[in-house]
């Protein structure tokens, strides 16, 4: 299992806490209130280097602390710790076996996480960033030289859109970014239809134990018209650019659109449903399909945040299954284990986590 052992200090009420001997399937059972998603918060920063409630991080920083800390010693792993220092101040520290590292992307290739919790389901109902997100997190995994693409698309937009912002598009200066985003966005087109045919399949498989709605579809949408050259786009929306200050079209707005029987899922799926549909699709991504060979051996490390609450017992204990069944390891929490530790009665392989006032203890809490 990758995470064996977990130190978190300064991650809102966790002031000073362990876990130690972490197992496949961890289950942090509290009241409300008491830390549980504090503690998959903290892990999350461990993996990506910030949180997954907030985009601010002083809120994430306990108020008497002047900086949050969180290491994690992993078992059968090229990686054998990672370590995360955040200052409320803007200043960092990201170590993995014990050397520090530049970039969160280290981070995230040493320690792939998909958390599934009530804002999950922006996936479907949300904006196109959720999901242009959540399909470039699958492409960097299996494809990693699509973040140097990535990059060099964000730069040159970045500069472009400087550029249409104070009306310095000169014929030259056009040319050259124009020439950079179409360099990234050509294979950044190209890897990310490829991942989205790769997951298409598996997604469907896990929908399939989920619910009875074979009539969902996933459609690429790259960003600009599907029968043009970008080059063709960005000559023609250039007087619009000029005028609004930004580059309307380009991998930039890269989408997923999700269907049901041909209609907007958001509209016509309910809310229940559409949970089951991100279930199956956060599944469906931490197996990484169309990964080269040699991320064959990657495994993905599952956050589910009050797991009970987001579904009924029937698809609890399916999700659970298909849950067992990729061998992925798992941090849930509840209020009460029973509702989940019921999925894995008598396994060696289950740890119960008890958490209350920002303390954590092994086993069930008393009573």
């Amino acid at each position: 299992m990758p995470l064996q052992h977990i130190k978190i200090a300064g991650v809102r009420n966790l002031k000073q806490v362990s876990l130690t001997d972490c197992q496949r399937i961890n289950i942090i059972a509290g009241p409300n209130g008491s830390g549980k998603t504090s503690l998959l918060e903290a892990i999350h920063i461990l993996g990506l280097g910030r949180s997954f409630r907030s985009t601010r991080l002083k809120p994430v920083i306990n108020h008497d602390m002047a900086d949050c800390t969180i290491y994690a010693e992993l078992a059968d792993s090229e990686v054998s710790s990672i370590g995360v220092k955040r200052s409320r101040h803007g200043k960092h520290a990201f170590r993995i076996n014990r050397e520090n590292i530049a970039s969160t992307a280290a981070l995230a290739e040493a320690l792939p996480l998909q958390v599934i919790n009530s804002d999950s389901y922006a996936l479907v109902d949300g904006g196109p960033k959720a999901r242009r997100q959540f399909m470039d997190w699958g492409v960097f995994h299996v494809k990693p030289e699509f973040l140097d693409y990535w990059r060099r698309s964000q730069r040159s937009l970045k500069q472009r859109n400087s550029a249409l912002r104070h009306g310095k598009m000169r014929d030259a200066d056009t040319a050259l970014w124009d020439r950079e985003l179409l360099a990234s966005a050509e294979v950044m087109d190209r890897l990310r239809q490829e991942y989205l045919e790769a997951i298409k399949p598996l997604f469907h498989k896990i929908l399939c134990r989920l619910a009875d709605l074979p009539g969902v579809e996933l459609n690429y949408d790259r960003g600009w018209d599907q029968q043009r050259s970008l080059v063709e786009v960005l000559q023609e929306n250039l007087p619009r650019e000029l005028k609004q200050g930004y580059t309307l079209a380009g991998p930039h707005r890269a989408n997923i659109d999700f269907r049901f029987e041909g209609q907007p899922a958001a509209e016509v799926l309910s809310r229940g449903q559409q949970k089951l549909v991100v279930c199956a699709l956060r599944l469906a991504q931490g197996q990484f399909p169309g990964a080269d060979r040699a991320n064959e051996d990657k495994s993905c490390i599952y956050l589910l945040d009050d797991l009970p609450a987001e579904l009924d017992r029937k698809h609890r204990g399916t999700l659970c299954d298909l849950l067992d069944e990729m061998g992925s390891q798992v941090f849930i929490t509840c209020v009460d284990a029973d509702f989940v530790s019921e999925s894995w009665e008598n396994r060696a392989d289950v740890q119960v986590f008890h958490v209350k006032h920002g303390q954590i203890s092994p086993g069930k809490p008393e009573g």
